[in-house]
């Protein structure tokens, strides 16, 4: 039972918080800059204070006990505050200054990136982005064990705990052979894909999920082929090879037709797509600037021309 006197010391919340995220001991002490043997005391002085086992240790593996799951949250915002009340008693709680974990989904990293690398290099010299390309459900456990700061993908996350800000609204089109009989057209009806081999992405892309939502609304069940991918350019590649049709987002049209292979169809309004946005840990206590992160990149990215902005992009 715990002590309810007992007060746990940062370094004991620090060493529980790495291990938990790297489940290994010295690739926690290498993050936080100490000693093994000094991280191993610090997590058994916490687990002896709260008179818990937190960390399953074994000689092949390290893992959590349902306890420690379940304060591991709870440690994680301990931290960031702790965090915060260093930035601020040093004058500087702006975290767009110095490393900043950034998150992305597949589906967007490679259609974004170069505009947002250099826009926000002009805007922002002192923030280095560190990226981090994954699928939604992995960032989002990397955001909440705090591996990450922030991520981009599509909303609504729907994480108790985790803060979205719209950015910017984009459009699927239809991606099909070039000379296609359908290419070019600009109010195709979502009832056609009906009768199209519609080629999705792999178990746990987004854009799978929102690709069969699209079917549903329009009230039909697509003729799914076999063939699955692991990225959009597998799929584009293989619409190109002949093997069926696949929705794309509009940002990524330039980048997926450059090669001159692929015709694109347009769907009738209002037309199916997603919402892009940016998602925090509401703990860190620094939505403000991730409101004028959020407001940079809708900005940079609508230069393009390929998305729509809302009125207010910097907030939800």
């Amino acid at each position: 039972m715990t002590d309810q006197s007992y007060q746990p010391s940062i370094g004991g919340l620090r060493a529980f918080v790495a291990v938990a995220k790297k489940l290994h001991f010295g690739s926690a002490a290498a993050d936080l800059g100490v000693s093994q043997p000094s991280l191993s005391q610090s997590l058994a002085g916490l687990e002896a204070g709260l008179g818990l086992q937190l960390v399953e240790r074994t000689t092949r593996r390290v893992m959590l006990t349902p306890e420690g799951a379940r304060l591991l949250p709870s440690a994680i915002t301990a931290c960031d505050a702790v965090d915060d009340f260093l930035l601020d008693a040093a004058g500087d709680l702006d975290p767009l200054t110095g490393h900043l974990r950034l998150g992305i989904i597949p589906t967007i990293a490679p259609y974004i990136l170069p505009r947002v690398l250099r826009g926000l290099g002009e805007r922002r010299p002192s923030l280095t982005l560190l990226v981090i390309e994954d699928q939604t459900d992995r960032l989002l456990g990397q955001l909440r064990d705090g591996s990450l700061d922030a991520a981009v993908l599509a909303l609504p996350a729907g994480i108790p705990g985790i803060g979205e800000i719209t950015m910017y609204d984009e459009d699927f089109l239809l991606a099909m052979p070039k000379g296609h009989p359908l290419a070019g057209r600009k109010r195709l009806s979502p009832d056609l894909l009906a009768d199209l081999p519609l080629l999705l992405l792999d178990e746990g892309h987004c854009m799978r999920d929102q690709a069969l939502d699209v079917c549903q609304r329009a009230g039909v069940e697509p003729d799914l082929q076999q063939t699955r991918a692991a990225s959009l350019t597998t799929a584009v590649q293989c619409v190109e090879g002949g093997l069926g049709v696949t929705l794309i987002p509009r940002t990524s049209v330039g980048v997926e037709t450059a090669a001159g292979s692929l015709g694109v169809a347009e769907f009738s309004r209002p037309r199916p797509g997603r919402r892009i946005g940016l998602v925090y840990r509401e703990s860190s206590g620094r939505a403000d600037s991730y409101r004028t992160l959020a407001a940079d990149i809708a900005n940079l990215i609508a230069e393009s021309g390929a998305v729509t902005v809302p009125v207010s992009p910097a907030h939800p």
